[in-house]
């Protein structure tokens, strides 16, 4: 199921048609073909790269199959057309989405995409699976930002894919626990079942299924917690990058299946009850069940996006502790080191997400006990600042901060290589404006895609700055996604994580910098409080 460089014939041509393609072919045309296990693609160049889009991995969940794991996708005859990316998953798009999508949302949504070199040798090369962010609400795999072509043309095998959101990812009911098969958290199903279509499939395209790093950033960061702490991941990947993903339970928590949590949430099941009745429908068995899943798409969304999730939470759970694939909290399978073996990078930004809660500046370093004036000497809380902007500052610590150097503390101590980063560099047309990086702002770096970018109008006014630190971590993540270990010609060293020495890579305005953690004394503030 190799690859095959071919003109693709007048037969060919008619065969797409045949089954729907978008595009009337004419005439002889050259692009590149690939044979997986449900079918035969055609997909187009650019440049020297091959690339793939809309192949289905699994069968659109509709009708019968929302709230049913993912079955496999259908085979068919003659070539698929694989040159325009599949519908993202159905959402609500919030207003100035940073990565806006450039499909219309929709329940048949289960589709990846596939960036691979167009000339190679016969090694099979490094595989790296995109897995985006959005509060596991909004997000998609057709975003500009997200584009893989700087990871293909270092000789890696891209991959992303969609996979459900919202109510259509997480949602339990008790008729859904009489259904075969695992009930809840259908977008980890999702997950996990794209990454198995490229253990089959990948070397179609030139990858090596035993070389897969995934890597994610928000929810996508999250949802690489949990597969590196899930069973039903085990064998599916070898390494793994958190980006602002978290790494204690204190983002994006899980809720019981079917019990209320100790501090009386009630579980997954009764916001699954919740919901059914503020659509009008009684009742718990088949007849409701039926009722939910003959529901418009629109009505199960019912608002919910980026901004409004909050307001929702007595209707939606999120992440499920279902015993199965979420068996318990990520952390704790990190101090277990019951995790996945995978060596790891895990960082996050110097203005991420979080806000400690409190009024006053009392409140918000109450939680400090004894230490409190430490730690307000610790954070450098000036007399200027207002009790909002002190919130912040500790707040990003406790959620995203501390967790990222929790992860690579127990990454290293449980045997495997571990790499820590902060991303502190704002870029120059935005340095006015903004103090620190905000939540988000590494991705077009990452990519080095910050040219196609819409964060914060980064494309305006870029300097030659600006392009050298995108160009420098898209190749560290590329050199991690191939070797392991993010170091390469012409890069500043980026010293590999040891508790004793708590170092990581900065990436600061004045360049990547492997040194000790600047915030080390905040840091170690809070992870007193953490445990």
């Amino acid at each position: 199921m190799r690859i095959r460089h071919t003109l693709l014939s007048i037969l060919v041509a008619a065969s797409l048609l045949a089954i729907g393609a978008a595009a009337q072919i004419a005439q002889i045309v050259a692009v590149p073909t690939a044979e997986i296990d449900s079918g035969k693609l055609a997909g187009r160049y650019s440049g020297n790269l091959e690339i793939f889009k809309g192949i289905p991995y699994a069968a659109p969940p509709v009708g019968k199959l929302r709230w049913r794991p993912p079955q496999p996708a259908k085979s068919w005859s003659g070539v698929r057309d694989a040159m325009q990316f599949g519908h993202d998953c159905m959402q609500l798009p919030f207003p100035n989405d940073a990565a806006p999508l450039r499909t219309t949302p929709s329940e048949d949504c289960l589709y990846l995409n596939v960036w691979a070199p167009r000339k190679r040798g016969p090694k099979l090369l490094p595989v790296m699976f995109w897995i985006y962010g959005g509060g596991f609400v909004n997000g998609g795999s057709s975003p500009a930002p997200y584009d893989g072509s700087h990871f293909a043309e270092k000789g890696i095998v891209f991959v992303s894919f969609n996979y459900r959101l919202a109510r259509f990812g997480f949602f339990a009911f008790p008729a859904l626990l009489k259904e075969r098969g695992p009930v809840g958290n259908y977008a980890l199903m999702d997950q996990i079942a794209a990454l198995k279509w490229v253990q089959r499939n990948i070397a179609a395209f030139g990858g090596d299924p035993k070389q897969v790093t995934i890597f994610g950033e928000s929810a996508g960061g999250r949802s690489v917690d949990i597969l590196l702490a899930s069973p039903k991941a085990k064998g599916l990947f070898i390494r793994a990058m958190i980006e602002s993903g978290g790494g204690r339970d204190n983002l994006l928590p899980g809720d019981p299946l079917n019990q209320p949590t100790a501090n009386g949430r009630p579980s997954a099941v009764q916001l699954g009850i919740n919901f059914a009745r503020s659509m009008g429908i009684d009742g718990t068995g088949a007849k409701a069940l039926a009722e939910l899943r003959a529901l418009p798409a629109e009505k199960i969304v019912n608002g919910i996006n980026m901004a409004s999730m909050g307001r929702q939470a007595d209707t939606y759970s999120g992440v499920i502790l279902d015993g199965a694939i979420v068996p318990g909290p990520a952390d704790a399978a990190f101090k277990d080191c019951t995790v996945n073996r995978a060596a790891v990078v895990v960082g996050a930004n110097s203005g991420d997400l979080g806000s400690a809660s409190g009024k006053t500046m009392e409140e918000i370093f109450a939680p400090f006990g004894a230490d409190a004036a430490e730690a307000r000497r610790a954070f450098d809380i000036k007399p200027a600042e207002t009790v909002r902007e002190a919130a912040a500052q500790v707040g990003r610590v406790e959620m995203m901060i501390e967790p990222a150097r929790f992860v690579a503390q127990r990454v290293e101590a449980c045997g495997q290589s571990s790499y820590e980063y902060r991303f502190s560099y704002v870029a120059t047309p935005l340095r006015d404006r903004l103090p620190a990086a905000f939540h988000s702002s590494e991705i077009p770096y990452a990519f080095d895609t910050i040219r196609e970018s819409i964060w914060g109008n980064m494309g305006k006014g870029l300097t030659a700055e600006d392009l050298k630190i995108a160009a420098q971590m898209n190749s560290y993540w590329a050199n991690f996604g191939k070797t392991g270990d993010p170091n390469g010609p012409g890069l500043p060293h980026w010293p590999k994580f040891t508790s004793s020495g708590d170092e990581l890579m900065n990436f600061t305005n004045d360049g990547p910098k492997g040194e000790v953690d600047p915030w080390a004394a905040q840091l170690n503030l809070v992870e007193k409080i953490q445990k």
